[in-house]
Parts: C-alpha cells; structure tokens; sequence
C-alpha cells in the first residue's frame, strides 16, 4: 500500500497516511433545506446519510472537521460480533429473549458492513476473524463457557476454544492462556471505510458538508440548524457526535464519557516475523479491562492499541505511550521502529450499551459504542434511518434500553471514571 505524504487536517495516523481518497468537501455558506439534517461524519452519521439518500430523502450533513475525522477514523478497526457487554451479563441485565435480540443484531451489524463493503466496493483491507485471548486464569474459564453458551443457547457455530499450546502456535507469546477464535467477526481499515461510506452516500444524493460545527439549533421541528457560516432548515434532525458532542446537547452529554484511547503502527513488518505474531491473520484483543488489541495492515504492519486516559490531553510521546504495551505482549519486537502513533476520543455509557433513541418528535440521536464502535454505530445508523423511515422494529430493542446517566452529570463524571478504572486497572494488574 502507497503511503502518502499529504495528511491534510486528519491526525498524523497510519489510517491518514494510506488513505484511498480523502475527497474534500464544502464548508457550509448560506441557507439550505433538506429532509433530514445529520450532525456528525462518523460511522452513524454516514451510515444514516447513505440508508436516508437510498429511500429519496433529501440529506445534509454537517462536519465539524474532515469526514471520518474523529474515532471512526481512528480505531483498531475491529468488527466484532456480540455487544460491549456479555451475553451473561444481558441476561443478567434484561432477560434471556432481549439478550437474544440483542445477539441477533450484532449480527445483522457485522453482515451490514461486510454487505456496504461487497456493494460500494470499499477498498478497506477486509479480513475475517477476531481472536480473544485469556489474560488471567479466570478470563480462560470465562472463555470456555461463553464459547459452549454461544453455541449450545444462541446457535452461533463460528466460534471455538483454543488450548494454550495452540494460542502460542498462533500468536507466539507468552503471555496469554486459552482463547476463542471467531470466525464471524471482521477486521478493517476503519478510515478507508468511512471515506468509502461517504462517497457511497453523495453518489446516492447526500450533500455533505466539512469545516462546519454546528453552534445549535432550534427547539423543535422544522430544524433550524446553525453553523458560523450558513444554516441548514429541515424537518428531521440526527445527532451523531458521540464522543465529540460536548456541549451541543446538555441532555445527552451526562449520559455518556469522553475516553481517549491510543494506537502505534509500526514499520512494515517482514513476512516470516508477520506470520510468527499472528498466524492466522485474525484481528485480536486480550481480555483486560483496558484491552490491549492488535491486527496486521494491508501492509503487514502492526497496529497495536493499548492504554487509555481520561483528560483532555493526548500524552506528549503516543509512540512510546503505547510501546510498552506492545512489548509486554512481542519483546520479539524490541527493535521493530514506530512510525506512527495516534490517539482518539470514544464515549462510554454507563452500562456500556449503546445509547440510541428520539429526544423529542424528530430529534434522533446515537452515542456511547464504548469501544464497539465500527459494527455498532453502522448499524445505529441504518436504526435511525429505518425508523424515520416507518420500519423501528430494530430501533425500538435498542431505544427501549435503560439509559443511565454517569453520577454527578458532566461536572462530577470525571472523578468518579478516574476512581473506577484505577480499581479495574488494580485488577488487570493483580487479580487472578
């Protein structure tokens, strides 16, 4: 794959560099009307702008920067099947027939963006197959029953356990215990998707519009949306900033946390030393509660995630931030150089389930993926297209959750993230 020297406004990423087509398009000037206005050119956003231009509505968009700009050109391009949460715990939570529903989505979601991929021919590196991999004995128990579950009470036949020697034929550390092997789920390069959503979305109708924040909008439909330079009239109104909405929509900001988390790319790695740290090609992810996840690129580079913060600041050396992590799993890579390392902002939720749903009569929303984002928001997306549209039946499991708000609002919700994942990171380093 071509690497890039023009990077233009995108951070200085691995995704940035060997971008297909960073297509650049306007700034809003003037007034204009559409049927729909979109806030947010992340995966809910396009994904909602496409499914919305294919049934004849009349769509704007509105960016605050570049398409794919934020976390959906940022991740670890994962596409796992499930929810953030396990299938135990959804059941624990809302009972075994919504845990099913909730099973069978996140199928439906993971089909949606192979089916986007085969159908716009998106050039994205698709890969098939996630591996997880047991950090803690306790995590391999978990493994193995979730994999017998899977198969005895959801039917799903794409996933087996894996004994410890074969892990380490598999991924060569030492690091780890059992695993499950996936074979549903896919892996990507999420900026090429993204980019290739957009363009799938213009040729469809949309209009799409960069370099334009939204400063507000009026309180009830018909929308009047602002932006410094220009305003958008339309009827529907869908907010699709997750992690960036700040202070564009009090009621919903307490609902979620900005998060940042940080990724490295490193040199193109050579055949034999590619094959040796993942064998199988598979995307993979250990079972901490600050995951550590990695996959190779197109060009058999390592893109290795690993820590998190909780400030409004990136550390000042990403590479090395992330480094550590990736040596305590590959010290076979000591002397592998680093030629990218980024970072991104996410949002969780409390119950780390996606929080989807209608404010007031045309108002729709979606946020807090809580690092399930490429499947999840894709889907949410066509969710809230299909339900202007008259078709809720997916829509409704997901707005019908319980949505939880972080103790404190945004005032107090920082303190309290700090608190609990210092315990959870106690835990990942000294729990059994």
């Amino acid at each position: 794959m071509k690497v890039m020297n023009r990077l233009d406004e995108h951070t200085e990423s691995y995704y940035a560099a060997t971008a297909n087509d960073l297509q650049e398009y306007p700034c809003l000037e003037g007034n204009v009307e559409a049927d729909v206005c979109v806030i947010g050119g992340g995966y809910t956003g396009l994904s909602s702008a496409l499914h919305l231009a294919e049934r004849g509505y009349r769509v704007v968009l509105l960016e605050a920067n570049r398409i794919g700009w934020g976390a959906s050109g940022r991740n670890g391009g994962h596409v796992g099947v499930g929810q953030r949460r396990s299938q135990g715990d959804l059941e624990a939570m809302f009972g075994f027939d919504t845990a099913k529903q909730l099973w069978d989505l996140s199928i439906n979601a993971v089909q949606l963006v192979e089916s986007l991929i085969v159908r716009h021919q998106i050039q994205c590196d698709l890969k098939r197959g996630i591996m997880h991999l047991a950090a803690k004995s306790s995590h391999d128990k978990y493994l193995q029953d979730e994999t017998e579950e899977l198969r005895d009470k959801y039917d799903y036949r794409q996933v087996e356990y894996i004994e410890k020697e074969e892990v380490r034929e598999l991924v060569s550390s030492k690091r780890y215990l059992g695993a499950q092997l996936d074979f549903g789920s896919l892996h990507l390069h999420p900026l090429n998707f993204a980019l290739g959503l957009a363009r799938a979305a213009v040729s469809a109708g949309a209009r799409f519009f960069e370099c334009s924040g939204v400063q507000g909008y009026s309180s009830s439909s018909p929308f009047t949306v602002k932006t410094a330079r220009g305003k958008v009239k339309a009827e529907k109104l869908i907010l699709a900033c997750n992690g960036y909405l700040k202070d564009l929509e009090p009621r919903l900001a307490g609902h979620i946390m900005p998060i940042n988390n940080f990724v490295l790319a490193t040199e193109p790695l050579p055949e034999g030393l590619a094959r040796e740290i993942i064998a199988n090609d598979f995307a993979l992810q250990d079972t901490l509660f600050v995951i550590n996840y990695w996959k190779l690129s197109g060009d058999n580079r390592l893109i290795f995630g690993g820590g998190e913060n909780y400030t409004r600041r990136f550390p000042k050396d990403i590479r090395s931030f992330v480094r550590k992590y990736m040596l305590r799993v590959y010290p076979q890579l000591e002397n592998t150089a680093v030629d990218f390392g980024w970072g991104g902002t996410l949002a969780i939720t409390m119950n780390r389930m996606p929080c989807i749903g209608q404010l007031q009569s045309g108002l729709y929303y979606s946020q807090g993926y809580s690092g399930h984002g490429v499947p999840t928001a894709t889907f949410a997306g066509k969710l809230l297209a299909d339900a202007i549209y008259g078709e809720s039946e997916g829509y409704n499991v997901f707005s019908s959750l319980p949505k939880v708000e972080f103790p404190g609002g945004t005032l107090l919700r920082w303190p309290g993230l700090v608190l609990g994942m210092l315990y959870h990171s106690l835990l990942d380093r000294f729990g059994s």
